[in-house]
This record gives structure tokens, sequence and C-alpha cells, in this order.
């Protein structure tokens, strides 16, 4: 299993990975929390997972602002079974969602909301 520390390590050399540009204004970072946090739509037969999240807070989380924020707890639910080699790769996908996130906020933009949203009603539907 990967460790928190191991996985922090991943993440970090994701986030190395992507653009400089994508991190103007994310004034918080990127960091890893350790805890399981399940989707407020979440059922009890087919549990839906919040690997990733980018929040746009000023006052919220030690008033971070701007930052992307991955569920260790979460993530491990997930993906636990998976190769390293597959989990870097998930938390790369993960990580470019919510870049796309941040970089939306920055345009104005909703696109990805949106499909989030409708994502969710399909998940509901199931």
């Amino acid at each position: 299993m990967t460790t928190f520390d191991e996985m922090e390590a991943l993440l970090a050399e994701a986030a190395g990975e992507l653009p400089e540009d994508f991190f103007k204004e994310l004034n918080g970072g990127v960091f890893l929390h350790p805890d399981v946090k399940f989707h407020p739509e979440s059922g009890a037969s087919s549990p839906l997972y919040i690997l990733g999240e980018y929040h746009n807070d000023r006052q919220g989380y030690g008033g971070l602002g701007r930052y992307i924020v991955v569920y260790y707890g979460s993530f491990m639910r997930m993906y636990s079974r998976y190769t390293a080699e597959h989990q870097r790769n998930e938390l790369l996908k993960i990580l470019k969602h919510e870049f796309t996130h941040h970089l939306e906020s920055l345009a104005g933009e909703r696109g990805l909301e949106i499909k989030d949203a409708m994502d969710i009603e399909r998940y509901k539907r199931r």
C-alpha cells in the first residue's frame, strides 16, 4: 500500500509536471489530506468518493484562497490495489481535473462544473 508520505511525494511530482501557468493565483497550492471524503449524494450500495476538490474560498480552510486538495483516504479506497504507475496516472488525472476547475474559474467559465453536475445526476439515477 502506498503510504501517505509516498502519496505526497507522488502528488508533488505530478504537480511538478504541469505548466507553471496552471498555478497562477493558486495561492493555497496543492496538498494531500488524509481523509476519506464522500460526496453528499453518495449512496450506501455504491459509494461516491471525492478524490479531489478545487476551492476558491478566502475564508475557509485557513483562509487559503484558491487551492486544490486531494483526499488520500478516498484515493486509496479506489486505487490501493493498483500498481504505483497506475496510481500515479490516476493522480495526474485528478490533478488535471481540479486544475481545469481552477483555470475555468479564472476565466469565468463553468463547463467542467456543469459536466460534473450532470455526472452526479447520472449517478443518482442508477
